[in-house]
C-alpha cells in the first residue's frame, strides 16, 4: 500500500468516525446502534486504549484492527441513507479550516495555568 493511498484511507476512517458520532445523536438511528456508535466514537477518539501503545506489535492492535472494524460494524448497522447524509457533513467539516483565533486562546490559557502552578508552587520567603 502506498503512502498516498495509506493517507487517504486514514482521511476516510477519520471522516466516518465523524460521521458515526453525528449519526449516533440522529433520531432516526436506532437507540441500540447510538449507543454502540457512541462507544465505538468514544473509543477511536480516547487517548486511554485497551492495549497501551508502548507494548510493542499488540499496542498497535486496536488503533489498526479494533477501531477499524468497530466502525464498519456501526456503518453497516445505521441505516444507508442516515450515514450518507452525516458523511456528507463530516466531509465538509473536515474542509473548514482552523480557526487561529482559538488556537491562540488556547495557548494563551495553557501559559497563563502554567504561570500561576509556578507563582503558586514557588516558596515566597
Amino acid at each position: 500500500m502506498t503512502q498516498w493511498a495509506m493517507t487517504q484511507w486514514a482521511r476516510a476512517l477519520k471522516r466516518d468516525v465523524h460521521a458515526v458520532y453525528l449519526a449516533a445523536r440522529d433520531p432516526r438511528t436506532p437507540w441500540h446502534v447510538k449507543a454502540l456508535a457512541l462507544a465505538v466514537a468514544a473509543y477511536a477518539l480516547s487517548p486511554i486504549d485497551l492495549i497501551p501503545d508502548f507494548i510493542p506489535v499488540l499496542g498497535y492492535v486496536d488503533d489498526l484492527l479494533i477501531v477499524p472494524l468497530g466502525i464498519a460494524l456501526v456503518i453497516r448497522l445505521i441505516p444507508a441513507d442516515v450515514m450518507e447524509e452525516h458523511r456528507v457533513l463530516a466531509a465538509m467539516a473536515q474542509q473548514r479550516p482552523a480557526s487561529l483565533a482559538a488556537a491562540v486562546v488556547i495557548v494563551l490559557l495553557w501559559i497563563a495555568s502554567a504561570v500561576l502552578a509556578g507563582w503558586w508552587l514557588y516558596p515566597t520567603t
